[in-house]
């Protein structure tokens, strides 16, 4: 990166005059706890802990401002919080500062059904969303898995199961108002769902991973809820069998909602953990939503496409039971690997390909692990190309550690070889920075760089993620 960062310096201890103004904020809470501080210095990531110096737990926009401000008058580094579900290390406080804590900032501000959109506050988490909106007939569909909070879903431009039909954060959000390092407040859009006014502000702070500003306010789209909904689960004699019949249903114009992806060893470990018993082979597990008439018609034509590829055991369920039994079984798949090898620790990792791709790739990865001597199963949101490995590892050995290191480069490597992407939803963060010029090369890194000096001159805002510094 020919681009010079501002060097972030990093803080040892938090200024007596600072802790004073900052306490003197009124219907603030400030704690510089040890046990609180290391919550909200690590996120799901593998990651060591790396605390903030101290914690304001804020519930309005205009406290956000007070604390950034002062922040900014100090030059103390600054790291949103929301639920920290986060897996890239997003949350480690790696210059220490303040971590700003959104969660208590979870009112529901305005549901405009006509509109189909809501406007809410940062610490709302989708689970909570939802369940506002019982009764209207709308939901909010971006399911990363996790019940992160919807602030933090922009901040990471998540996406998960459903973004074959109802897109990522990045096409649901409509405008965000954002804090800026110095203690600016921006809208960056209005609630019109198509605009050609200046820059796109709002897809530049979605996925930004707070390194740019903090997200005090957003207006995301609902979606109608469907009249029917259906599931089916069917198993495949090999990943690039399954992954050709989704390739066929999209080329057909079938509109799935969800597809997931999981490898035989997965399929295992969920047969053991839930007590199901699947055939032990790769599996497709799909969602349709429509009519009655719709699904039906859908679901017969995967079944179709699915045993001209060799699928068979294609087992459709249409009442509400039957279909959480079976996604239950694909959502229990994290725990399930976790129960492979008790006690070690799971190094998680993403990756995204073009869909014709997909096959060969995962294919290319379980040898690289079998290679390598690594637990690993493998899940995949295949209706956009993107799978996640969960590499479980002796959390006291070295070696393990460098091996799972080596196949998640090897990986990240074929992805990009094969014209995909470093990651497909879990953000950069700290862990892969390194393959940020690898992926988009120098210039290009260096006008992101660019853009963040321009909104960040002190590189104060979440210091250290995205980019390398010099």
């Amino acid at each position: 990166m020919s681009a010079e960062f501002v060097q972030t310096k990093t803080v040892d201890t938090l200024p007596t005059e600072f802790v004073r103004l900052l306490s003197d904020i009124p219907e603030i809470r400030f704690s510089t706890g040890e046990a609180i501080c290391l919550q909200h210095g690590s996120d799901e990531s593998s990651l060591a802990g790396m605390p903030p110096h101290g914690v304001a737990f804020v519930k309005t926009l205009d406290q956000i401002v007070a604390v950034v401000k002062l922040c900014y008058e100090f030059k103390i580094p600054v790291i949103p919080y929301g639920a920290g579900t986060s897996l890239e290390g997003q949350l480690q406080a790696i210059h220490g500062g303040v971590c700003i804590d959104m969660s208590e900032m979870n009112q529901i501000v305005q549901i405009r059904q006509d509109d189909m959109d809501v406007t809410i506050q940062p610490g709302v988490t989708r689970k909570q969303l939802n369940n506002a909106l019982h009764g209207t007939g709308l939901f909010f569909p971006i399911d990363p898995g996790a019940d992160a909070s919807i602030g933090g879903m922009a901040a990471t431009r998540a996406s998960g199961t459903n973004a074959v039909r109802y897109g990522t954060m990045r096409e649901n959000v409509l405008n965000l108002v954002v804090v800026l390092a110095d203690g600016r407040v921006i809208r960056t859009a209005g609630r019109a769902r198509k605009s050609s006014a200046g820059y796109d502000l709002t897809r530049l702070f979605v996925g930004s991973g707070g390194t740019l500003g903090i997200i005090a306010e957003l207006t995301v789209k609902l979606h109608p809820l469907p009249e029917a909904v259906s599931s089916a689960v069917c198993a495949f004699p090999t990943m690039e069998a399954a992954t050709r019949t989704v390739i066929e249903a999209i080329q057909m114009g079938i509109p799935l909602a969800r597809v997931e992806l999981v490898d035989t060893l997965s399929i295992k470990a969920i047969n053991a953990y839930s007590k199901t018993t699947l055939p032990e082979s790769p599996a497709l597990f799909f969602e349709f939503h429509g009519s009655d008439t719709a699904v039906a018609e859908q679901a017969e034509l995967v079944q179709e496409l699915a045993s001209n590829n060799g699928g068979h055991n294609f087992e459709w369920a249409r009442r509400p039971e039957d279909r959480s039994r079976l996604w239950q079984a694909r959502h229990d798949a994290y725990f399930a690997a976790l129960s492979l090898r008790p006690g070690m620790r799971a190094v998680t990792t993403d990756v995204v390909v073009p869909i014709s791709s997909l096959g060969k790739c995962i294919d290319e990865t379980i040898a690289d692990f079998e290679e390598l001597g690594l637990v690993a199963p493998i899940l995949g949101h295949v209706g956009d190309g993107n799978f996640h490995a969960i590499i479980l590892v002796d959390p006291n050995s070295d070696d393990e550690t460098e091996r799972a290191q080596e196949a998640s480069s090897r990986l990240v490597k074929r992805a990009l070889a094969m014209d995909g992407s470093c990651t497909g939803e879990h953000g950069i963060g700290l862990t892969k920075q390194k393959y940020m010029n690898l992926e988009f090369g120098e210039d290009t890194v260096d006008l992101m760089a660019s853009i963040k000096m321009a909104i960040d001159p002190h590189n104060l805002m979440n210091p250290g993620k995205i980019f390398t510094l010099k």
